[in-house]
């Protein structure tokens, strides 16, 4: 028995002092997407800035697929010493588990250590089309029920779900087209495809710019600093209709507190840098840095939300 308690006592010890010297060696950063999309944009803006606060090199591993819930499992798998985090979306997080069979459960399985950024889609109508603003479109859509589309990028995404949730707050009766990814749903749009798309900032700003498409309402909050003009859809008309995307960062379960603290507080300090703010602001993102505690509640409560909306929605996977 003293044996017994002798090894739990050096293996306590152990832990201790890897927590403390915490990071000994490179940190693979999982991304569940391709490189060049908006999460892997995200993921290596934050990897230099935190590779040379941590001193340490921060590696960006893409293991793609799934709409993000490939890295997620994977991550939730892992060692939970520090070294295998995870950049996962709203989708892996609080939308997938409601449509799919996923390996893991995002409460249980994971551990939270912050957010990274958040932002809105917005949306876009053809410029040809009679649709100035939030209220011509839906009284368009209301006019012609089951004839006006919208682009997404995919199933069950962020804005997929915006649009799901226009159509609940205006009692419009708008059809959803899903494209694999947002670069062919905006080749889809420009081409005269699709009615509407729920975009990303980044994606259509170019269209927007060049008269290809018509921004008519952001979908977060409060306006993207890429179209400081565009109004909320909840400023035209719909108080309190948010729809986020938001790239959050988390760990496998049962981390250490010494090491979740100690990456939070080094990647709110990577979010903060005057660099990666500019380079984050360039992509119409937001980083929102935040404790453990209120990422594991902003998880509970959109993976509350967005599962009430897939149910009531009728959302099924591909």
């Amino acid at each position: 028995m003293k044996r017994l308690f002798a090894a739990l006592a050096a293996i306590a010890l152990a832990h201790g002092a890897a927590a403390q010297n915490f990071p000994s060696k490179p940190i693979t950063m999982v991304v569940g997407f391709e490189p060049g999309g908006g999460t892997d944009t995200v993921a290596r803006i934050l990897a230099k800035t935190l590779s040379d606060n941590v001193g340490q090199q921060v590696v960006v591993e893409n293991r793609a697929g799934a709409g993000g819930d490939i890295a997620v499992d994977y991550v939730a798998k892992a060692a939970p010493d520090g070294y295998t985090i995870v950049l996962a979306n709203v989708g892996a997080l609080a939308v997938n588990p409601h449509m799919l069979k996923v390996q893991y459960d995002p409460m249980k399985d994971l551990t939270p250590i912050t957010m990274a950024v958040v932002f809105g889609n917005v949306l876009v109508v053809q410029p040809q089309l009679p649709i100035k603003n939030l209220k011509d479109y839906v009284d368009y859509a209301g006019k012609r029920p089951g004839k006006v589309t919208f682009a997404s990028s995919g199933i069950g995404g962020a804005g997929h779900l915006a649009g799901e949730l226009l159509k609940k707050v205006a009692k419009i009766d708008i059809v959803h087209v899903p494209y694999k990814g947002g670069g062919p749903a905006m080749q889809g749009f420009l081409g005269g495809q699709v009615d509407s798309f729920f975009a990303t900032p980044i994606s259509s700003i170019g269209g927007i710019r060049g008269g290809k498409a018509r921004a008519i309402a952001v979908t977060g909050a409060k306006r993207s600093k890429l179209l400081p003009d565009v109004p909320t859809v909840a400023e035209s008309g719909y108080s309190g209709y948010e729809a986020l995307n938001w790239y959050a960062y988390l760990g496998p379960a049962k981390m250490p507190r010494q090491i979740v603290d100690r990456l939070n507080k080094e990647i709110t300090t990577a979010l903060k840098a005057p660099e990666v703010v500019s380079a984050m602001d360039k992509q119409g993102v937001e980083p929102q840095p935040m404790s453990s505690e209120e990422l594991a509640r902003y998880i509970r409560r959109e993976y509350d939300t967005w599962g009430k909306v897939v149910k009531e929605a009728g959302i099924k996977a591909e």
